[in-house]
């Protein structure tokens, strides 16, 4: 018989991460552990990666969600009981395959958990002031990355701007891709401009120029812009397949950034992809912050879907080396790529049930 119970851990960032919406110092996050009664020592173990403010089960009643599924973990048939709950189904779906697979930590088996085979990411550069972000972009490029994306939209747009410029100059397109994040923070009449002048420097892409659930704004913007959008935030809460492609039909934007614990957990960020490859959209996978129990499980689907679906783009899953108390897990981070190494050993001592 099936079992389940749930704690919080609270992650601390080793430096505040800001964005345009917030500046993080900690994050709460949510483990969920599922046994066999007959066999207890052998577990699996997920993570219920609630993101405050942003994940669209931030609800009041969220523990209360995690209660209930730890009490009828036996019973739960369909994916539909999580349909409006990603977070969670994220966490029970992962810790079911790592229990189905010995309670070793192993999601998706394949050549990146035989240690075999690497993912190229992308160097994630959050905001700062302009000197603490010029550190951070030189410190990327030392470490080898091929591809940094840049959280703009908190500083002043020219200091942004200049920092465009400081890269261009040294690193063309053709050495250094460039994207850039603004979550949402221009307004649908000043980002034509801001896109036009961001066009300047040779920019891969943009994520979410202005807030979500503008689909009119988005639409226009998409059809117009000197910089390939895609849609970050604007995919959360987006649960019905016919929906996804509701949206997509809308706007049509240039490629979706798909987050698991974010856009409807592995079935649902498939649904995403499926949808997005039907109508010539792009598409990557990247991590929202999780600990390394949600980062890897993660990166062993987005292995899997590669395996089949390769894209030929780094994805964003260099956030395991954020947090000073993460859960101390065989992932390495080797200058542009994030790899698993079987020879080292998961240490989950840190989460208390």
């Amino acid at each position: 018989m099936l079992q389940a119970k749930y704690t919080r851990y609270i992650l601390k960032f080793k430096q505040p991460a800001e964005t345009s919406r917030s500046i993080l110092t900690e994050k709460e996050t949510w483990f969920i552990k599922i046994w066999d009664s007959e066999h207890p020592e052998i577990y699996g173990l997920g993570e219920c990666a609630l993101f405050r403010g942003l994940s669209a089960d931030d609800r009041p009643e969220y523990e209360r969600k995690l209660q209930e599924t730890c009490r009828d973990i036996g019973k739960i048939r369909h994916i539909h009981y999580f349909r409006n709950w990603s977070s969670i189904s994220f966490g029970v779906n992962t810790a079911l395959s790592d229990l189905k697979n010995g309670g070793k930590r192993i999601i998706y088996p394949g050549l990146f958990t035989e240690g075999q085979k690497d993912i190229e990411i992308n160097g994630l550069i959050w905001m700062g002031d302009k000197d603490t972000m010029r550190q951070r972009i030189i410190e990327k490029l030392d470490a080898g990355f091929h591809c940094v994306k840049l959280k703009i939209g908190a500083i002043g747009f020219e200091e942004e701007l200049d920092l465009l410029r400081y890269i261009r100059k040294q690193f063309s397109k053709e050495t250094v891709e460039l994207r850039v994040d603004a979550n949402g923070a221009f307004t649908p009449r000043e980002a034509p401009r801001k896109l036009e002048e961001l066009s300047r420097y040779d920019i891969h892409s943009i994520e979410q120029p202005i807030r979500q659930r503008q689909w009119k704004e988005m639409a226009i913007l998409c059809r117009n812009t000197p910089i390939p959008i895609a849609l970050d935030e604007e995919l959360i809460g987006i649960n019905r397949t016919g929906e996804k492609g509701e949206l997509l039909d809308m706007i049509h934007p240039q490629y979706v950034v798909i987050k698991p614990s974010l856009t409807g957990s592995f079935s649902g960020s498939w649904e995403w992809i499926a949808r997005a490859r039907e109508r010539g959209i792009g598409w990557w996978i990247t991590s929202a912050l999780e600990s390394n129990i949600g980062l890897n499980a993660i990166a062993q689907w987005t292995a899997y879907i590669l395996n089949f679906h390769p894209t030929g783009m780094p994805q964003g899953l260099g956030t395991g080396q954020l947090y000073t108390n993460n859960i101390p897990a065989p992932l390495e981070q080797t200058g542009s790529t994030i790899r698993y190494n079987p020879q080292c050993s998961w240490d989950v001592t840190p989460i208390e049930f």
